[in-house]
């Protein structure tokens, strides 16, 4: 049995970067999560297709071991498609085109191993639907979320009272200030806690991320690379190694955890962003996110000059 569900989109992304372009490429949240947890822990997948969604992709993410017995094809329809752009910031995505497609009249069905699934990740779909796979559920031990913009302006009310059933909440800044209407981005985090998510995760790009557990903020860079060619999907890469690290080590209640929970998600989300689409999570091996793991992490240490004083006399 897989350890973790994700339900969310299954898209074919179109998207140009200063760096270049692809076109009808393998994207979506429910992609990019499945092929970072991937590597961590057994992931199950529910989402929807058209009967257009290339065989090569399927076969793909099967070779990875994903559970696809939640994977609806619907017959005649045509698969969720994401037309975007990033300009000189990179952290910002322009969308020129949604086609919502099957995706718009979605209804999760949830096959009985999934209902008893110990990890659930709601991804960035309509808050409603993420209450009703909830409601499927039984009894998961970690309840993580994540949202967008849209949802945040069309149905604020059902997300807040979504957020009151999670442990988990993933968020970028301009998501967290516009949900909590806090400039700061530290109060918008406390708030986002006190309506119930045990732990929150404000995701800033190329700045890292900020995690707030316990009443406590612990601030993360994001591993430094000089090359990024496509920043799609890095949140939802994030989130995957983020969770699919917590599933591994079975810890979901201690701060240490959660902390090398987030850096794990922040070494997965540095490949990602090095090619167009899914291209460089396919090519990555176990070994090297492992020696990017530890890079990271002798890059994050810093010696306590007094400390060090103390051992050597």
């Amino acid at each position: 049995m897989a350890s973790i569900l994700v339900v969310g989109s299954i898209a074919l992304d179109s998207v140009k970067t200063p760096k270049g372009s692809s076109q009808e490429a393998l994207g979506g949240s429910a992609v990019y999560f499945s092929l970072s947890a991937g590597f961590f822990a057994g992931v199950s997948v529910v989402g929807v297709i058209g009967e257009d969604f290339p065989q090569t992709h399927r076969k793909f993410l099967e070779s990875r071991q994903i559970d696809l017995t939640g994977l609806e094809v619907v017959r005649g329809g045509k698969t969720f498609r994401w037309v975007g752009e990033f300009g000189k910031d990179l952290n910002q995505a322009h969308t020129l085109e949604t086609h919502l497609n099957v995706i718009e009249h979605f209804q999760p069905k949830l096959q009985p191993h999934h209902k008893e699934t110990k990890v659930l990740f709601l991804a960035n779909i309509d808050p409603d639907l993420q209450w009703e796979v909830l409601s499927q559920m039984s009894g998961p031990e970690i309840v993580a979320c994540d949202t967008m913009n849209f949802w945040i302006h069309s149905k604020p009310a059902a997300l807040k009272e979504l957020l009151a059933h999670v442990h988990l909440f993933f968020v970028n800044e301009e998501e967290a200030r516009l949900l909590t209407k806090e400039e700061n981005i530290f109060k918008a985090g406390r708030v986002l806690s006190e309506w119930g998510p045990e732990v929150v995760v404000i995701k800033k790009g190329e700045h890292g991320a900020l995690l707030l557990a316990e009443g406590r903020y612990y601030a993360f860079p994001a591993f430094p690379v000089e090359n990024v060619v496509d920043p799609t999907g890095a949140g939802d890469t994030f989130a995957g190694g983020f969770l699919g690290y917590l599933a591994s080590d079975g810890n979901f209640k201690d701060a240490q955890s959660w902390k090398r929970a987030a850096v794990h998600g922040s070494v997965m989300a540095s490949f990602t962003v090095e090619d167009f689409s899914t291209r460089r999570l396919e090519k990555l091996s176990s070994s090297l996110i492992e020696n990017r793991y530890q890079k990271f992490l002798e890059l994050l240490r810093v010696e306590d000059p007094a400390q060090i004083l103390q051992i050597t006399v």
